[in-house]
């Protein structure tokens, strides 16, 4: 139709994570590469650097917002908070609308301190004017393993713990797989 514009492309997301340690995330790989023999899953395992756990998701954008970025570095630095550790010991197949289902690693008790935190940094983003609203309820903590068609029901495995030393913001340029930390917080006691 004349005189619409076509919506720019989003080319660009920015949110907060935390990425397991090096040893933790070669544990994950093995874990999903094990777990996609088993399941006769045909979407790959992602790879081991971009295994995470979003924190807070601060939208999706056609460039690069600094004024977000800038915004979101000002809230996290008013955070304060010990580390913890995190035990995620369930895997399931998240169900979409369609195929490429994530398959996910996901935690019952081991999570409610790293829940805790993710309140923790919402209400910092939320008194700068980042994050909607303050409480977000829906709050599923997990790390994508993969993308695949199947419906994986939730079962057990074996946990996987580390402990939580830093939280970080991440610019992931969309359909590109890549993730590029922009700033990162110790946790301290």
């Amino acid at each position: 139709m004349a005189g619409f514009d076509a919506a720019p492309k989003l080319t660009d997301r920015l949110f907060f994570a935390i990425f397991p340690d090096t040893p933790t995330a070669a544990r994950i790989a093995q874990l999903a590469q094990y777990l996609r023999t088993e399941h006769g899953l045909k979407g790959r395992p992602l790879e081991t650097g971009r295994f995470h756990i979003t924190l807070h998701h601060l939208g999706d954008y056609s460039g690069l917002r600094q004024d977000i970025v800038e915004t979101a570095i000002k809230a996290a630095a008013t955070v304060v908070a010990a580390p913890f550790e995190v035990a995620l010991d369930r895997t399931l197949s998240f169900s979409t609308r369609g195929g490429n289902r994530p398959f996910v690693l996901r935690g019952s008790d081991g999570v409610v301190a790293l829940t805790a935190f993710q309140r923790i940094l919402g209400a910092a983003l939320h008194r700068v004017g980042l994050g909607g609203s303050r409480a977000k309820l829906q709050y599923t903590p997990h790390v994508t393993l993969l993308y695949d068609d199947a419906l994986i029901a939730e079962r057990p495995c074996d946990a996987v713990v580390w402990r939580v030393r830093e939280f970080v913001l991440v610019h992931s340029l969309l359909g590109r797989t890549v993730h590029l930390p922009l700033a990162r917080w110790p946790l301290s006691t």
